[in-house]
């Protein structure tokens, strides 16, 4: 019993549903099973199965009662701006408690080119020169700076302190005001994996590893706002890696799906079956 349990609690570590953050979680989801792609652990990093041609999304939750900024990198480039990614470049707000699920690169404020699993070499960033990262989704994640409300000062003239006594603490006030934040600006991030070698214990030709194609449009629609970061760094960074079952499997990163237990039988059934009911003892 005390095996089996161990079992069990292994399985649970080494496979979970996404990459918890303390302030967000990161998720790929199939959109074409509409499942949520398990992450298994290996080293130290999370890495999810792709299923080459199938459409995918990146799934953001806040975690915290209180909007967060996510810079989301892709093979190693910006999905809002397409820039070879930089945590100081833009991205994604998300309200207080907020799950929202990215479906591709960032077209316009109406549009995104879908994600999919495709081949390394048929990737957005191989296509546009930076193959060097691809097999990666990052995102860095910024708190907001606390707001300060204060009255904006009136256009009239103030009197003078003799007549108002409360005037000069008018004054202090408005030295003290602070301008609007600049809206955040716009996207970069890191890492790799590599090729297969080898599949169910034998020797196989080397399998490009997966990438994210630059797909088709579809409507997605979002809006502008203002967010000042409380830091330059990010107040945390996540990280899954993916790549095809089979060049997982070939890595020991993740179990080989099971051989069948026996030889195949040519003749399964040894003698001849009953008709059906019906048609007995006519």
């Amino acid at each position: 019993m005390r095996t089996l349990l161990c079992s069990v609690l292994l399985a649970l570590i080494l496979v979970m549903p996404a990459r918890a953050g303390n302030l967000l979680d990161l998720a790929v989801v199939d959109r074409d099973t509409g499942q949520t792609l398990s992450t298994h652990v290996h080293n130290g990093k999370l890495y999810v199965p792709g299923t080459p041609g199938h459409r995918y999304a990146v799934r953001l939750s806040n975690r915290t009662g209180a909007r967060l900024l996510a810079v989301l990198s892709v093979d190693g480039v910006n999905a809002v701006s397409g820039e070879t990614a930089s945590a100081n470049q833009g991205g994604y707000v998300l309200d207080a408690w907020e799950s929202t699920e990215i479906n591709g690169w960032r077209k316009s404020l109406d549009e995104v080119a879908q994600f999919n699993f495709t081949t390394l070499s048929d990737s957005y960033a191989a296509q546009t020169g930076r193959p060097a990262n691809v097999g990666v989704i990052g995102v860095a994640v910024f708190t907001e700076r606390a707001r300060r409300w204060i009255a904006e000062p009136r256009n009239e003239r103030v009197p003078a302190p003799s007549a108002r006594p409360w005037a000069k603490d008018a004054e202090a006030s408005s030295d003290q005001a602070v301008a609007a934040a600049p809206p955040a600006s716009a996207g970069k991030a890191q890492e790799s994996t590599v090729q297969a070698d080898a599949a169910l214990g034998r020797s196989e030709p080397k399998r490009e590893r997966l990438g994210t194609g630059h797909g088709e449009r579809e409507w997605s629609q979002v809006g502008t706002t203002r967010f000042e970061r409380a830091s330059s760094q990010p107040a945390e960074t996540l990280a899954i890696w993916y790549d095809s079952y089979r060049n997982l499997a070939a890595r020991g990163i993740i179990p080989r799906r099971p051989l069948a237990s026996r030889e195949p039988n040519p003749f399964p059934n040894g003698f001849v079956a009953d008709p059906p009911a019906r048609y007995r003892y006519r």
